[in-house]
């Protein structure tokens, strides 16, 4: 009997242990933790109320990118016709409804069959239409202007990706997490702009429609629908870019019209130094972005990519500033640029200075580092540096908190990875003409272009402008800026001018194809052997229009193709006239 009771207690004091740590859990959950439930920090307070509601998100609340006329480049909006579930309970005018919107009976009932969340129906209403649906003021029955995604991403290697991400979230904003401005589950940036801008960008509060339903999802307080938004005049923000979103979606065209697999455009504006497009390919994955086969991550034209022959025009401005270039000074362009003898479809005779670079001649430009080299081994990389190409180009300086703040995340150029080889002439001659270690970005070598154009002065490059309050008021300017360092001469600049615009115009040249453009073009093609016994190289176009009145400098490049199939030179052709065409409609 006594060890029955033993037994007895022994279960009592267990179930009690039990009921006080039940007790416990109930009012750590309803009490302590009700904000930071869990190492995931779960608001259980907003998840009950979340389970409890219906809503249709009308915008989330974060900041937009615009191009220079105000469009937008990361979302459409629809005008739309938005149905509560709670309409599969009543009865409303549906045929009304139909006959003003011009969707038909079929398609809402269907839409609304078995849901339990908002749906919305239709698109491209008309702003009269929406006004009339919202006039009949039928519960659970709006027309709103809906803010989607783009259905094709445009620009999406230069605007970048939003993403959820608990471990970049907690890294980047643990103060504003603890202040509750932001959630865990709160998207954010991860490349680029949306990732430089992100602290701009964070939404301060979701627009949104929603109901209250009881744990059958019938309205618990009535079927008045409620609008939620954030009446802040000030915020989310306007990322104003120097993109032109018809330009930038005329480019994407063309790339994938001509099945450009690899590299992409960068078109500038050469008097104001801003980028009016730029394209990467491949495109990225937009479901698995950092799967290793896509590929398609990062900004091609950021990357420094093996330029070949486009390099010459640094050697060129060696060559004519440094005065190693006699009057009438020939080349002998039968051979290599290791003195060999080339195969006799290769050969181009004896040429001059001015028909090696328009006929894009090895030899020469071999020849001439060679020489300079001799009195300055630095001399490549000095003028590289000069035109702008082994530094970030892209505006960076100093924004309200934020000291050195940068549009745009480069890789630097560079023209040798061994100063010892300033001294191996085989190595020279091929950094003369951009073999060998040298890699430039593709934004750099259009700046060059547009340095000279413009006369030889080097510019920061902007891609936005203005960071504007929601009410348009500016929040910051984005002033031009020179870039540091030394310029070319006034008269080197002229000389290149008239080398890049042989290019085009000598019946030899290697940009012969664009002479019947509407728009004089001058410029440097280029091509680098990546690997020489698969034929794969990387073909460049680089250059500036129109070549009298220069306003645009374009680069384009193809990597990693075939050397008989590239695609560049009609990609920089079909540009250059949708520039006319648009500037003369």
């Amino acid at each position: 009997m006594r060890v029955v009771r033993k037994r007895m207690q022994s279960i009592l004091i267990i179930i009690m242990l039990l009921i006080f740590l039940l007790i416990g859990r109930l009012v750590q959950i309803q009490l302590i933790s009700t904000e930071s439930f869990s190492n995931h920090n779960v608001n259980l307070i907003e998840e009950s109320v979340h389970q409890r509601t219906q809503e249709m998100v009308v915008d989330d609340g974060r900041g937009k990118f615009i191009d220079r006329n105000g469009q937008s480049l990361t979302s459409v909006t629809n005008n739309r016709l938005v149905l509560f579930p709670f309409l599969n309970e009543m009865k409303w005018p549906m045929q009304q409804v139909s006959t003003i919107t011009g969707i038909s009976t079929v398609e809402m009932v269907t839409k609304l069959k078995d849901t339990r969340s908002p749906v919305a129906v239709g698109d491209h209403l008309t702003i009269n239409q929406l006004k009339q649906v919202n006039e009949l003021k039928i519960p659970g029955v709006f027309g709103v202007p809906l803010k989607d995604k783009r259905p094709i991403p445009i620009a999406e290697h230069v605007i970048g990706l939003v993403r959820q991400s608990q471990e970049k979230i907690v890294a980047q904003y643990e103060d504003k997490l603890k202040s509750g401005e932001l959630k865990t589950n709160t998207p954010i940036g991860i490349t680029g702009m949306q990732k430089t801008f992100d602290e701009f960008l964070l939404p301060q509060q979701e627009s949104k429609l929603l109901y209250h339903v009881d744990r059958f999802g019938g309205p618990m307080f009535g079927i008045d629908v409620k609008y939620t938004g954030d009446a802040n005049p000030f915020y989310p923000v306007n990322v104003k870019t120097t993109l032109d979103l018809t330009i930038q979606e005329k480019v994407e065209e063309l790339l994938e019209q001509y099945n450009l697999k690899e590299g992409g455009v960068v078109l500038l504006d050469i008097e104001k130094s801003n980028i009016l497009a730029m394209a990467s390919r491949p495109n990225i994955n937009q479901t698995h972005p950092y799967e290793e086969k896509a590929k398609g991550l990062y900004n091609r034209m950021l990357i420094p990519q093996v330029p070949g022959s486009v390099f010459k025009t640094v050697t060129a401005a060696a060559a004519v500033e440094e005065g190693v270039l006699a009057p009438n000074m020939t080349f002998n362009c039968n051979q290599s640029i290791y003195d060999q003898p080339l195969e006799n479809d290769h050969q181009k005779g004896m040429l001059s200075f001015e028909e090696s670079f328009a006929q894009s001649c090895n030899k020469t430009f071999a020849q001439l580092a060679k020489q300079m080299s001799e009195k300055n081994p630095d001399s490549l990389d000095q003028y590289a540096q000069k035109l702008g190409l082994t530094d970030p180009v892209g505006w960076s300086g100093d924004v309200f908190h934020f000291d050195h703040f940068t549009q745009l995340q480069e890789g630097r150029g560079t023209v040798w990875e061994k100063d010892t080889n300033k001294h191996v002439p085989n190595a020279i001659s091929q950094t003369a003409i951009g073999q060998l270690d040298v890699k430039l970005t593709p934004l750099a070598v259009a700046n060059m272009m547009a340095t000279i154009a413009r006369g030889g002065e080097k510019r920061q490059v902007k891609i936005v402008d203005e960071i504007q309050y929601k009410n348009k008021a500016s929040l910051y300017t984005f002033k031009n800026k020179k870039l540091s360092g030394e310029n070319i001469e006034k008269q080197t600049v002229k000389e290149l001018q008239q080398l890049l615009s042989q290019v085009v115009q000598s019946d030899d040249g290697t940009g012969r194809r664009f002479r019947d453009l509407p728009y004089s073009v001058a410029g440097k093609s280029g091509t680098a052997e990546i690997d020489v016994e698969n034929e794969i190289v990387n073909k460049w176009f680089a250059g500036y229009f129109p070549a009298d009145k220069p306003k645009y400098a374009l680069v384009v490049v193809d990597l990693n193709t075939k050397s008989t199939i590239s695609s560049t030179n009609q990609v920089f052709y079909d540009i250059v006239k949708e520039m006319y065409d648009l500037n003369h409609q």
